[in-house]
């Protein structure tokens, strides 16, 4: 793993946190988005965390970092580090797709298990909104026209929302206690309802999430 994250103190905190945890292994850390990249390149880390802002610009280094790992390592999972539950910030993370993904927020951090969970999901594919986040994309769900999202029951919604944290249909299962079974039926009404019918299951997982979180945050 590689570590971003320009507070020095922060820093020293998370790698500690990453080196206490079995199996996690932290081979370079950097404060700037140019250190990061080269780090990139030179250990071709599995898994990156990295701050959203940081030197140069401290704006969204860690959105435009996750998308240039994309293109240079397509492979490496990115896990966001943030203080911000902005609908757009995690909008902006997963617009190029959500595999290998995850965007928590710093609080969540003092819970090693949160940073386990979502370093694993990213290292193999999955991905990880922080269920914070969803809450304030649902918030954010007022005076906004009817879209195809509002076709959906109830029940729907929730698996939607619960989809949209990255979670399998079995996790999502356990969750609402309901069966596997149950859950792939609620999914493919969800598609259908969004259009999303001939679309492989990836894609339409993905495309589905996207459209939830895009009418959600307007």
């Amino acid at each position: 793993m590689v570590l971003a994250e320009d507070n020095v103190l922060l820093r020293e905190g998370l790698a500690k946190l990453i080196e206490s945890c079995d199996g996690l292994d932290l081979v370079g850390a950097s404060g700037d988005l140019p250190g990061l990249l080269a780090l990139v390149d030179e250990v071709e880390p599995d898994v990156v965390i990295t701050d959203i802002r940081m030197p140069p610009t401290s704006t969204d280094e860690g959105i435009r970092a996750a998308s240039e790992i994309r293109v240079r390592r397509p492979n490496t999972g990115v896990v966001v580090l943030s203080q911000y539950s902005e609908p757009a910030y995690a909008l902006a993370l997963l617009s190029d797709g959500s595999a290998g993904r995850a965007y928590l927020l710093k609080e969540r951090v003092a819970g090693v298990d949160d940073l386990v969970r979502a370093v694993t999901e990213v290292a193999s594919g999955g991905s990880v909104i922080d269920p914070a986040v969803v809450e304030a994309l649902v918030a954010a769900n007022v005076r906004r026209r009817p879209s195809d999202v509002d076709r959906l029951t109830p029940r729907e919604t929730e698996i939607l929302s619960e989809m949209a944290q990255g979670k399998s249909n079995a996790a999502i299962a356990a969750t609402l206690v309901l069966s596997e079974r149950a859950v792939e039926k609620h999914s493919n009404s969800i598609f259908s309802k969004l259009g999303l019918s001939e679309e492989k299951d990836t894609n339409r997982r993905v495309k589905a999430v996207l459209l939830y979180l895009s009418e959600s945050a307007e």
